[in-house]
């Protein structure tokens, strides 16, 4: 087995692995460099029990979760995994824009100008319990010109940048941390999980016309908004698959477990997509005798719960002002997106276009990833290749252009240039 570990050539064939710490699930996978792109070459899930709504509850019921789930990648991987892009999400997520200002020192923008515009904008008032995970540009202006993606390199005298702020609770950053150091891992950076999955199941164009992307996990729902190809909005709505869980278990009073699978198992966004005459057998608790349902009593408890969710979303979108500048529609992704007709539910309420979203743009264990709940952490290693790809500098492009070629000179021409450069 080896280990994970920089490669010799450039940043082929180096490993990548995300820990995605959901309400249900703790995953990991794992994927590899190429030159095509990603190889996804190992994947470990196993039930969460340590987290609730996102957010760290029990810290050995956390642990042992990660090592379960890292025991399985790294046996279906065959390498030893030691450091993590680990996920975050949970309630306590907050989202602003803001902007900076810093003068250009040299007339012409370089690294450390946008470094020094980008630590301005970011320089926001805190709370001693809170922190900075993610400063997200939006566009720069020089001298008054917007639009600008890339400024290194344009002439000017000042330099502007709207950007995009995460936030998060400091103990729920550190609790993260700290279970992944108990599991002998070291957290190479803390992502936000609808930031995570945005890279795993949009289009580019997508997030150019403008997206809305709605990750619906075990405890919450994630909300990030794409305008002009940056990130412009993050959100989280205290709504997930679990509320549906829950709902199911108290009206039919049945086990949670046993709520859990008719949901998946029978489960519709919809109670006119089904069958009438279709009939369930629903466990009851105590002991009792199970009794038997139609499909359709299942599919009315889970409509208007999933009707709640959705129009939160569109309520959000409309007070942050950009329920009509989404050209791109949503797209929702996440465990509880397996529901039958749900995609069709949220156009209704929504009145946008709406899709499933799913990992693309790896290769390897594409089946086995395939999957909406599987966006977080296919996302995190697209997250963390990204980083390793423009931390690399290529022996190609230290040298932008050719020397030119010195002309060769005879014995005579050498000595007579060595005399008139001494003398």
């Amino acid at each position: 087995m080896t280990s994970i570990g920089r490669s010799l050539s450039g940043t082929h064939g180096e490993i990548v692995a995300g820990l995605d710490l959901g309400t249900t699930k703790v995953c990991v996978v794992v994927g590899e460099i190429t030159e095509d792109g990603i190889d996804i070459i190992g994947v470990g899930a196993v039930p969460s029990k340590g987290l609730r709504r996102g957010v760290v509850v029990n810290i050995d019921a956390t642990v042992q979760a990660i090592r379960g789930a890292i025991e399985q990648a790294e046996s279906m991987a065959g390498v030893e995994i030691r450091s993590v892009y680990a996920g975050i999400s949970g309630s306590h997520i907050q989202g602003m824009n803001k902007e900076g200002v810093a003068a250009i020192a040299n007339r012409e923008v370089n690294q450390e100008d946008v470094r020094r515009v980008l630590e301005q904008a970011r320089a926001i008032p805190l709370s001693s319990d809170r922190q900075v995970i993610h400063v997200l540009p939006q566009e720069y202006i020089v001298d008054n010109q917007g639009g600008i993606k890339e400024p290194i390199g344009m002439n000017g005298v000042r330099l502007q940048a709207h950007v995009h702020i995460v936030t998060a609770a400091t103990a729920s950053v550190q609790n993260i941390i700290k279970c992944a150091d108990r599991s002998q891992l070291h957290v190479l950076e803390v992502v936000l999980e609808p930031l995570a999955s945005a890279q795993a199941v949009l289009e580019e164009d997508e997030k150019e016309i403008g997206v809305a992307l709605v990750d619906i996990g075990g405890g919450t729902s994630d909300l990030i908004v794409y305008l002009d190809g940056a990130v412009v909005h993050t959100s989280v709505i205290p709504i997930g698959g679990n509320n549906l869980t829950n709902d199911i278990a108290q009206c039919l009073r049945t086990p949670i477990a046993e709520a859990e699978r008719l949901k998946i198992k029978h489960g519709c966004a919809s109670p006119t997509m089904v069958d009438p005459e279709e009939r369930i057998q629903v466990p009851s608790v105590g002991g009792r005798a199970p009794r038997t349902l139609t499909r359709q009593e299942l599919c009315s408890i889970i409509e208007p719960r999933l009707e709640e969710l959705f129009q939160a979303i569109g309520y959000t979108l409309e007070q942050a002002g950009f329920l009509n500048l989404l050209g791109g529609g949503v797209v929702i992704t996440g465990g509880s997106t397996q529901l039958e007709g749900i995609a069709e539910l949220a156009e209704q309420v929504l009145g946008l276009p709406v899709r499933k979203g799913v990992p693309t743009g790896v290769g390897g264990l594409v089946d086995v990833v395939r999957g909406p709940a599987y966006a977080t952490g296919v996302g995190l290693v697209k997250y963390g290749a990204a980083k390793i790809r423009a931390e690399e500098v290529p022996t190609a492009a230290v040298e932008t252009s050719p020397k030119p070629s010195t002309p060769q000179l005879s014995w005579a021409q050498r000595i007579g240039a060595w005399f008139r450069e001494v003398f």
